[in-house]
């Protein structure tokens, strides 16, 4: 599965990249640091999922969703829970609150 890592900070992105790198099945082909990034991203790259910052500099995760007209898989990864139930509303896979521990992305499953 072919993923990309959108957020707007650099250490979460590297702790994500590093905890799915015991899940093969996952590859990840970029990171974006915000939605307008994230945008072109998925044009060039379709990428099967997403690993979704909510608050982000510019654009909220939610309103990047909003703009696209495919919308690979979603699991949000934020430090805020309050958006757990409008993420379910946009079908997330999962709702994943940092820091992000490699056993709570193993039940993930992504």
């Amino acid at each position: 599965m072919r993923a990309l890592i959108i957020d707007d900070e650099r250490l979460a992105r590297k702790e994500l990249s590093k905890l799915l790198e015991e899940h093969p099945s996952i590859e990840i082909v970029g990171e974006a640091v915000n939605a307008d990034e994230a945008e072109q991203m998925i044009t060039e790259l379709n990428p099967d999922l997403l690993f979704l910052d909510i608050q982000m500099p510019g654009r909220t995760g939610f309103q990047l969703l909003e703009s696209l007209e495919s919308v690979p898989l979603v699991v949000f990864t934020t430090a805020y829970d309050e958006f757990a139930l409008k993420a379910f509303e946009v079908n997330a896979l999962d709702y994943l609150l940092k820091p992000i521990t490699a056993e709570r992305l193993e039940r993930s499953n992504p």
